[in-house]
């Protein structure tokens, strides 16, 4: 093993470190992928929650002020840029992130629209309308899911058609998963962030009328989503069924729970339905049909 490979191996486990600390859904998922699909998709996880502590407390509690997180945060992207262009970072987290990039096809396509809704959540946010909702929507989830995309293929292509099914499905499991977040986290975000993210949705008096509404958007993604399963590869079918059924079971928790009580709850999937979820998923890996790769993913920002 070269010296690069050896440092390289070493900033993947760091990688597979954060998402095993932070994330019980998504990590008890990924269990269900290949050793390198799961090592790719640990990289993209790694740097999005990277990221989202700057924004979401950590930095602050250092002592950090709004524009000070500013600069971290500009300065990571930066370290981003530079790693994708050359392919080294002395930041562990980065230079995983990047040798996965370069390797299956991300690009600041996808890194650029992620950091800037990273930004946005460095000020208070009430946003008023849905196109402001989508527009960060987009840049803090649904390009996520096109990056998880090109690590599940691993920079093979699809025919044109099936290319933009599958797009369009991982930008809707993105979506959904950040706005059943966003439900889940209504009192939390509005009191210890100053954020409201779900127009006509008031975070600390939610009426059950707005929440069915959201939900009703969430369930209709969900379904977006499913359906382009069949479009992966087989091995990557079964972590995205467990994904997208462990966040389907908590939105059905949110619609089953008064609204009046989401500020003061945080509604999750018990552990034991989650290892149910899981297990009933690993059983589905024989699902649909293989795919014959031949063009790369147009991911560019579509309206949907």
């Amino acid at each position: 093993m070269t010296g690069l490979a050896a440092y390289t191996a070493t900033a993947r486990r760091a990688s597979g470190e954060v998402i095993a600390s932070y994330s019980t859904s998504f990590g008890l998922a990924s269990r269900l992928l290949p050793p390198t699909m799961r090592g790719d998709i640990g990289t993209v996880y790694a740097l999005v929650r990277v990221a989202d502590e700057i924004v979401d407390g950590p930095g602050a509690e250092s002592g950090l002020d709004a524009a000070a997180c500013h600069d971290v945060l500009d300065a990571l992207e930066r370290e981003v840029e530079r790693a994708l262009a050359t392919g080294f970072s002395a930041d562990l987290i980065v230079h995983a992130f990047a040798e996965t990039a370069r390797r299956v096809g991300i690009t600041s396509e996808q890194t650029a629209p992620f950091f800037a809704a990273m930004r946005r959540d460095l000020q208070p946010v009430a946003f008023a309308d849905e196109r402001e909702l989508r527009a960060y929507v987009y840049g803090s989830a649904e390009v996520i899911g096109v990056m998880c995309v090109h690590c599940f293929l691993g920079g093979a292509r699809l025919p044109e058609a099936e290319a933009t099914r599958v797009v369009r499905g991982a930008r809707a499991l993105g979506s959904a998963f950040q706005v059943v977040n966003f439900l889940r986290d209504l009192g939390a975000d509005a009191t210890g962030l100053g954020r409201a993210y779900l127009p006509g949705v008031d975070p600390m008096r939610p009426s059950d009328e707005a929440v069915q509404r959201v939900l009703e958007r969430l369930e209709g993604e969900l379904r977006v989503a499913r359906s382009a399963v069949e479009l992966l590869p087989r091995e990557a079918r079964p972590a995205v069924i467990a994904a997208h059924d462990i966040f389907a079971a908590l939105g059905r928790r949110i619609r089953d729970t008064p609204a009046a009580q989401l500020p003061a709850r945080r509604i999750s999937v018990p552990s034991a339905q989650k290892a149910a979820i899981v297990a009933r998923a690993a059983l589905s890996a024989g699902l649909g049909r293989a795919t014959a790769p031949r063009t790369r993913l147009a991911t560019a920002e579509p309206a949907r």
